[in-house]
């Protein structure tokens, strides 16, 4: 037989091994060139002057390769050591070791580049949709056409043929090392059966579990004001990394074993079909494989966290605008406002106008502010805030003794809390006076730019107001003491005003538009959402076709088992439903630890990133494990097959 035959025999014979990992590799190689497509499309020029992505482009298409050459190189690791008896028996008819790699090379360029093939004409043809894609999300208006890059096509070419080297390096050595014994023994090598759990393993189970909630309970304490000082919150931050990923190794090395084991012992050993079928796989499965499912969970908790936090912000981007700038457009120069409301009623454009004097004052909040002690302390005794009558403020009527806050910065807020009530004073003239603090409004009434940092906004009495106006220190006043603020009256008159607004090229930060600053935000966390969920889906493919390639393994293994529980007289049904419950934990533990994981870290400091938490942080999280889950119930369809043909 000619080395052409057997290599279609092969191909044909193993095709059923073959088929997910030919399309993970389409599938990364079609990513792949619509990723790096976007570096040289014509339609990203018209970006140019709004989105400055390209080195994180760059920089995103690096890791992509990174993830691809990983799964690729573990995958065929899986691969190779399936097929240790059939390499053994080639050598045992008389086959040399070097016949046996060309043999192994031919089979592996066959499938290797009729799958970068396909994928570059998939990629190619969801290219032109890739970058509608990153419009969309940026918000960007221009022209795109489908556009075949030879330079993007020359890039992956090179990538995936040195990737094809490796691959070819790993199997030449893996040959090279091998006896014909040890190929033989192989497969059943490759996994640890452990008969009884020590004390030890217990107390590592153990261990695991306090680790992971010790870190969950350090996150969720960074930013609650116990954190002191920058060496203080450095420790925290690594101490969370370590306790987080030290404490998942430990949870999958010992921690299942253990909790699975309390739940046999308890049914003091009668455990029915489907619980032979599941958690007695499970508890010693999950030990040999605990590195692998670490890294999976630790580098989907990163990829779900940032992922989340990007959509946040992205999801936020309106409200965080509307409370930054109350109005549509905020100007502090009545010259800008005249010249932009002339062009307003030149277009017969709509609007009302607000118009309210804003004073820079020195308070001391010594007796409504809890300090916290350490590097993060600030002078509360001295801090300066904007001051406005509360005739601008809807629904609020104050005496002269009283005062109220708005537009505190909920991020600030963490740092420096205040609170229900108390007494605020100030000086004027020398003499002290106070007032009587009587809370916080939910609500802003002048932009970010009149006030410290983020710091709220002081409501007092007209009467209060007016003498502090009269008798006001110079040195602190901000450039303009009055806030002119326009706001359209009809919603789809916005877009038309804002270009009115940009005609005009207002400099410095006199002038605000909220329209702009949605778009710039959009388009800011657009781009990382884009990436980072290009990125969190390739690992998501990956880490699901390595799983699943784990539960092929296991299957094949396995068969046998199921011929004798078939023979013993379970049904399919029976033998399915354990399986069942075996990839709900097989794909379920993972997928819920990493959730946990990035839960955890995002809320531990979202509020950095926008104003709405749930939402954004349900959809991501929920969509991922949509996508997950595809994989456990392929791996069921897998065993369903198996079963089929036990007997």
């Amino acid at each position: 037989m000619t080395l052409s035959n057997l290599v279609i025999r092969n191909l044909k014979k193993n095709i059923k091994y073959y088929y997910l990992y030919i399309f993970a590799l389409v599938f990364s190689v079609a990513l792949y060139f619509s990723f790096v497509t976007l570096q040289y499309d014509p339609s990203m020029d018209a970006a140019e002057n709004t989105m400055k992505g390209a080195a994180a482009i760059k920089a995103a298409s690096v890791l992509l390769v990174a993830i691809v050459s990983i799964f690729l190189l573990y995958a065929n690791t899986i691969f190779i050591k399936r097929r240790g008896k059939e390499i053994g028996l080639f050598q045992l008819i008389g086959m040399t070791k070097s016949r046996i790699f060309r043999l192994l090379t031919l089979e592996n360029f066959i499938l290797y580049f009729l799958s970068i093939l396909i994928g570059i004409f998939i990629g190619f043809s969801f290219s032109k949709v890739t970058v509608m894609i990153l419009f969309k999300v940026t918000g960007i208006t221009a022209i795109t056409k489908l556009h075949f890059s030879t330079e993007a096509l020359a890039q992956t070419i090179i990538v995936f043929c040195v990737i094809y080297v490796f691959i070819m390096l790993m199997n030449y050595i893996f040959i090279k090392r091998q006896t014909i014994l040890s190929l033989f023994r192989i497969t059943s090598s490759t996994e640890t059966r452990v008969k009884k759990m020590s004390a030890w393993e217990m107390i590592l189970g153990i261990i695991g579990i306090v680790f992971i909630i010790s870190g969950y309970f350090i996150s969720s304490q960074l930013f609650s004001g116990s954190i002191v000082s920058m060496n203080m919150l450095f420790l925290a931050m690594i101490s969370i990394l370590a306790l987080v990923i030290i404490g998942t190794y430990l949870f999958y090395k010992g921690s299942v074993s253990f909790l699975f084991n309390l739940i046999r012992k308890k049914k003091k050993g009668y455990i029915n079909i489907n619980q032979v079928l599941s958690l007695s796989s499970i508890m010693f499965r999950m030990k040999s494989n605990s590195i692998l499912l670490t890294i999976i969970t630790t580098v989907s908790a990163l990829a779900l966290g940032l992922l989340c936090l990007s959509y946040i912000s992205y999801y936020s981007a309106e409200k965080t605008a509307k409370e930054n700038v109350p109005a549509d457009f905020a100007f502090a120069n009545a010259d800008d406002v005249e010249s932009f409301s002339k062009l307003l009623k030149d277009k017969d454009i709509a609007y009302t106008e607000e118009r309210i004097p804003v004073i820079q004052t020195i308070f001391n909040l010594e007796d409504i502010m809890n300090e916290v002690p350490g590097e993060f302390t600030i002078d509360s005794t001295a801090m300066q805030m904007p001051v406005i009558s509360e005739e601008h403020v809807k629904d609020v009527n104050l005496s002269k003794e009283e005062v109220a806050f708005t537009g505190y910065s909920s991020a600030l807020e963490k740092f420096m809390k205040l609170k229900s009530k108390g007494t605020i004073s100030f000086l004027l003239n020398g003499k002290s006076f106070s007032l009587n603090y009587v809370g916080l409004k939910d609500r802003n009434i002048i932009p970010y730019t009149f006030t410290s940092g983020g710091l709220p906004t002081a409501i007092v009495d007209s009467t209060v107001f007016d003498l502090l106006e009269k008798n006001m220190d110079e040195s602190i006043q901000s450039p303009s003491t009055l806030y002119i603020g326009i706001t359209i009256n009809k919603d789809n008159e916005i877009v038309a005003a804002n270009k009115l607004y940009q005609q005009l090229a207002f400099e410095g930060y006199d002038t605000i538009s909220r329209y702009d600053r949605i778009q710039t935000q959009k388009e800011m966390m657009g781009l990382t959402m884009f990436i980072v969920g290009f990125l969190g889906l390739t690992f998501l493919i990956t880490s699901g076709c390595i799983l699943y390639f784990k539960q092929i393994d296991e299957g094949e293994e396995e068969k046998y088992t199921y011929t004798i529980l078939r023979k013993l007289g379970y049904t399919q049904d029976d033998l399915l439903n354990g399986i069942k419950t075996k990839q709900l934990f097989n794909f379920g533990i993972p997928l819920l630890i990493g959730l946990l994981h990035s839960y955890f870290a995002v809320q531990s400091g979202w509020f950095f990133f926008g104003t709405e938490l749930w939402a954004p942080m349900f959809i991501v999280m929920g969509l991922y494990a949509v996508l997950y889950s595809i994989f456990g119930i392929l791996s069921v369809v897998y065993y369903k097959k198996i079963i089929a043909d036990a007997l």
